[in-house]
């Protein structure tokens, strides 16, 4: 497995989202005199933390309505699932599939031993076995990284962010006291606004280092970068005719899969995956180099 400074990365973009917090946590204590809320916005951070983390598999796979397959369903899928877990020395996750016609695919679980790789229908009739296998290479190496635990801590923080800057939305707006307490109100309302903004950008950091890492990794694995970087510019010819619908429950999935499953050129601006382009030309890259 290639090493990517993954601890310090992750360290670092997480300490941004903690440091928003403190920020919050402080004006808040010095408005109200009263911690008790930086608190209890904490603990609603740790417990959606934890339920998403145990439960990010059941939460993706029913997201997007999928089944398990067993070796007689999905032969070839098998085949190279294994054949990829057995050279990464891992144990093999469960296979599942989304029977929707937009080609994507995720992996999810919040370990080795727990995990699940699903393809949507789709994704199996675009592709050819050499980029299937690319695109699995990508999905267990996610599992493997431990990107789950970082992406859940990640979508939390932002989430308790969010939740205290509406508070301070309110406080700031609502209350006619706040020249008193030495707090501008003003200030309040631009760092409620400002304050998600931040955090859905940090987060979109972790994400899309998550994906470049995982492209990377996943080649290393099949030793074979151009068959992904086939795949991804196939994935997005064919999400574009065919994208998702963004019902909530997908969209807040959305950041497992390997490619942006709505399409919109727009949403691809503010998405937490790389831009294809951007993917594509680092596997290529990648190809003319040595070392794979």
């Amino acid at each position: 497995m290639h090493q990517h400074n993954n601890g310090l990365k992750t360290a670092v973009l997480l300490g941004g989202m903690f440091a928003i917090l403190l920020v919050i946590g402080s004006i808040i204590a010095s408005s109200t005199r009263n911690s008790s809320f930086i608190i209890i916005f904490a603990l609603i951070g740790l417990g959606t933390t934890a339920y998403g983390y145990w439960n990010s598999d059941k939460i993706a796979l029913r997201s997007m309505h999928a089944y398990p397959v067993t070796e007689a369903d999905q032969p070839v899928m098998y085949r190279i699932v294994r054949e990829l877990s057995m050279t990464a020395q891992q144990p093999m996750p469960r296979l599942y599939m989304s029977p929707t016609m937009s080609p994507n695919a995720f992996a999810t679980g919040r370990n080795p031993q727990n995990a699940a790789v699903c393809c949507t229908e789709g994704i199996m009739q675009l592709l050819d076995e050499r980029e299937l296998r690319g695109v699995l290479g990508h999905e267990l190496m996610h599992v493997y990284n431990r990107d789950i635990l970082t992406s859940s801590v990640a979508a939390a923080i932002a989430g308790v962010i969010t939740s205290i800057a509406q508070f301070l939305l309110f406080f700031g707006g609502g209350s006619s006291n706040n020249d008193n307490r030495g707090v501008n109100p003003l200030a309040l309302i631009a760092l409620s606004l400002l304050a998600p903004i931040a955090a859905s950008v940090i987060q979109m950091a972790v994400s899309r280092t998550r994906e470049f890492d995982a492209d990377e990794d996943g080649a290393r694995l099949t030793n074979d970068p151009l068959a992904l970087a086939s795949a991804l510019r196939r994935l997005e010819t064919g999400i574009s005719a065919s994208p998702l619908k963004q019902d909530q429950r997908v969209v807040n999935s959305s950041h497992l899969m390997i490619a942006n499953p709505f399409g919109s050129k727009l949403r691809q601006m503010f998405s937490t995956h790389p831009p294809m382009d951007q993917r594509i030309a680092r596997l290529e890259a990648m190809a003319g180099g040595r070392g794979y």
